[in-house]
């Protein structure tokens, strides 16, 4: 369906059976509707017939914002159909239907049930049908209209910012552009001239102006200078129906800041400064501080500081701090008080950044004149030079003078100097200096080989002001002297094998020299002149410093000779010569047939190939072991099988304990047993000592036997002398610890055993006479104690 709008009238004007909407002619009067027949004919069922139907209305705009007491009438909708009588009934749907727009279903009159605005909402679709009663059959279809708003000026202007900010260059030419502000009026612009607006400047004169139809702010005064107001507020206004009475208006704020341009040169505040610096400032330091003022903000107010002229441009320099602007001087050369009191400086202050607009107002720098003045002060003395190299040899005699040191007051005064050395660098106290001419000489031996290099550190002090003193560094290099003798540079295991063939090299043997001679060393080797000619062995120099010992016969022997000692004669080609003779000794071992060593003397040492010096002693520590493990094992075995000494229970012997044996005391009753000079047959197992572990195991020499009814005490003195006799006779042998007690013997059994068979206690006081060496018998069978016990 299309809809078409007209200014006084809309016809709308349905087919029936059909979806399409014819247009209606626009109509010249509201009052007048307009109607359209159509009228549809079936001839013999087989033609339609077109019936004279029709909408009609004759209002359908309504204005906004009523604010009358009754409901406001928007317009009446009819068709020709209906005869009055009541039968229709209207129908209205679509927008606002039923709330906004109610209807009067008898009548078809329409009407706003509430206050509408147009900004809101601007136009409503409304769709209408009439209805027969007692059918309920629509006598017309059901048809869209437009109900449209009218405007009215209820809505003032508003800008699209409460506040604006801008910014404009100081010394812009007028008409320069500033910002461009907006107002917009929800009022219909279509409509009359509720949405035509025109702006204002109702704050900001006579500094700015603005257009009134576009919003553009502008410069309305030359040359604006941001040294005197940088700051601007300007309220603009901005007022609907084109700015006459009666319209509405909205305002808006702009604040606007004049940014700086390098309008103003730099300007000293005074055209001279005095500055006054010790002539003993280190190089660098600060002197002064000048600057010169500019309005200009930014890098426009940036500057750089030169000296221009002046007779201290070579002492002096001036450097310009970033940050506060401000020009330092500092000290490119040693002052002297005593050279010049007095300098004079002409510096410059210029703009880094220029702006040729502005250069017509002249130089963009400007000059001052800075006066420094040296000041006077007590200096440490000087030293003719920054640090001393003395070279010494080392042989020099004690006392001797080895160099000098000079130093003088650079004070006008000229004060005397003594000099000292600082004994934290010579805490050997090897030099000394006289204090009033600085000559350094020796108190001890000087040793090249021991202290190459000697770091001493000289004092020089005012005497009038000790607080004034200076140092410097000396070093004292040691020279050599060739006082050491050349020797063998370590010590040489050599072996000849005996079945060594002549001209074999057994041995290459080098030196060492303490002494650095300054063309480097040379050693030569020669035989002793005692033995000029070795029958053995031959010495060949190599002529680099080594020599080679070379075989000089076919075969040795280690039964004829064992070791021979090669005496060799080593000496030097610096002056003077040193000399020295080293001795090579050379043992005579046993070698396979590829020269490798077997043994040599009566060691069996085994020196395979490819087994280094650990590998062997970790071989020989486990044969150790198992050999120790072996010993231990028969030892233990034997002990088992021993034939025991005691053969039937009543046979009853005694152990005689010594007290001043090392072994186990007088709990270790089986140190010594008896039984076996009893049973002399016992004796014949070479059994070992269970007291004492030997460290090497003999084998015991077997005897015939011949103790068949041999008195022990025969027995006692035979086996004595025997041992006597024999060189490989143990020391420890246990046989010759006991005594014989001899026959008939005027001391009872001490045994403890028989001692309970007694009828009555016995009486052992008397052991007390016995001797010290009765004594532990005596208390512990004697005395008041033991009868108690």
């Amino acid at each position: 369906m299309r809809t078409y709008y007209c200014l006084s009238l809309f016809i709308w004007t349905y087919m029936f059976h059909t979806v399409d909407a014819i247009p209606l002619e626009e109509k010249a009067s509201r009052d007048l509707p307009s109607k359209r027949v159509v009228d549809l004919t079936k001839d013999d069922s087989k033609m339609l017939h077109r019936t004279k139907r029709g909408w009609m209305w004759n209002q359908f705009f309504l204005l906004e914002e009523y604010t009358g007491t009754d409901t406001q009438y928007v317009g009446k909708l009819h068709t020709d159909q209906d005869k009055g009588d009541g039968n229709l009934k209207y129908i209205l749907t679509g927008d606002g239907a039923g709330s906004l727009f109610v209807i009067d279903e008898n009548t078809g009159d329409i009407h706003a049930a509430k206050k509408l605005d147009r900004e809101e909402k601007s136009l409503y679709i409304l769709r209408a049908k009439a209805i027969d009663r007692k059918t309920g059959r629509q006598v017309e279809p059901e048809s869209e209209f437009i109900i449209k708003i009218h405007d009215i000026n209820d809505n003032e202007p508003k800008f699209t910012k409460d506040l604006y900010t801008a910014s404009v260059p100081e010394m812009s030419g007028v008409g320069t552009s500033v910002i461009q502000v907006t107002a917009t009026d929800a009022d219909d612009a279509n409509y009359g001239n509720s949405a035509k607006v025109v702006y204002s400047i109702l704050q900001g004169q006579p500094y700015f102006s603005v257009d009134p139809e576009s919003g553009i702010i502008k410069t309305a005064l030359p040359d604006m200078s941001r040294e005197n107001r940088e700051q601007y507020q300007v309220v603009i206004q901005a007022k609907d129906m084109g700015g006459q009475m009666g319209g509405l208006s909205g305002t808006t704020t702009v604040n606007i800041t004049l940014t700086d341009v390098n309008n103003n040169p730099p300007r000293f505040p005074q055209s001279m400064y005095q500055f006054n610096s010790p002539e003993s400032v280190p190089l660098g330091s600060h002197v002064g501080r000048i600057k010169a003022d500019d309005p200009d903000v930014g890098e426009n107010a940036e500057m750089e500081y030169s000296i221009a002229e002046g007779d201290g441009t070579d002492m002096f320099d001036v450097i310009t701090d970033k940050d506060t602007q401000e020009g330092i001087i500092t000290v490119k050369q040693n002052l002297d008080f005593e050279s010049k009191m007095l300098y004079t400086l002409r510096v410059d202050a210029s703009n880094t950044h220029p702006d040729p607009r502005f250069l017509h107002l002249g130089p963009f720098k400007d000059t001052a004149v800075v006066k420094i003045s040296v000041e006077d002060i007590d200096e440490p003395p000087v030293f003719s030079k920054l640090y001393y190299l003395i070279e010494v040899d080392e042989d020099v005699k004690e006392g001797s003078i080895i160099g000098q040191v000079t130093a003088y007051d650079p004070d006008a005064m000229n004060n005397l100097i003594k000099y000292s050395i600082d004994r934290h660098t010579d805490m050997d106290r090897i030099f000394s200096i006289h204090s009033e001419n600085g000559s350094i000489f020796t108190l001890k031996p000087l040793d090249r080989e021991s202290s190459p290099w000697h770091n001493i550190t000289i004092t020089a002090t005012e005497i009038n002001n000790s607080k004034q003193s200076s140092h410097i560094p000396v070093f004292i290099r040691i020279l050599d002297i060739n006082d050491h003798a050349p020797e063998f540079a370590m010590y040489y295991e050599t072996f000849v094998c005996e079945n060594a063939k002549p001209g074999q090299l057994i041995q290459t043997v080098s030196v060492m020299d303490r002494d650095d001679p300054p063309r480097g060393h040379k050693f030569f080797f020669e035989p002793v002149p005692e033995f000029p000619l070795n029958p053995n062995f031959t010495i060949v120099d190599n002529k680099d410093n080594t020599a080679g010992i070379m075989t000089r016969k076919d075969g040795y022997s280690r039964n004829k000779m064992s070791t021979y000692l090669l005496p060799i004669l080593i000496f030097d080609n610096d002056y003077p010569i040193q000399s020295s003779t080293g001795t090579l000794t050379i043992r005579v071992c046993a070698c396979d047939n590829q020269g490798n060593m077997q043994s040599c003397n009566a060691e069996a040492l085994v020196l395979s190939a490819g087994l280094s010096t650990g590998a062997l002693i970790a071989i020989l520590l486990c044969i150790i072991i198992l050999l120790v493990l072996v010993v231990l094992f028969a030892a233990l075995k034997r002990q088992r099988k021993k034939e025991p000494l005691i053969i039937s229970k009543d046979d009853v012997r005694d152990n005689i304990v010594t007290y001043n044996d090392e072994g186990g005391g007088e709990e270790d009753t089986q140190a010594f047993d008896i039984g076996t000079l009893r049973n002399p047959e016992a004796r014949e197992d070479s059994k070992l000592r269970r007291d004492v572990m030997p460290e090497t195991i003999f084998q015991i020499r077997r005897t015939v036997p011949l103790w068949e009814n041999i008195d022990v005490q025969d027995f006692i003195h035979r086996r004595l002398k025997e041992n006597d006799s024999d060189p490989s006779a143990p020391p420890y042998d246990s046989l010759a610890t006991y005594a014989y007690e001899g026959n008939d013997s005027i001391a009872d059994s001490l045994s403890s055993l028989e001692s309970l068979t007694a009828d009555c206690n016995q009486d052992y006081d008397y052991l007390s006479d016995w001797g010290p060496r009765f004594k532990k018998l005596a208390d512990m069978y004697g005395g008041d104690d033991s009868d108690r016990d």
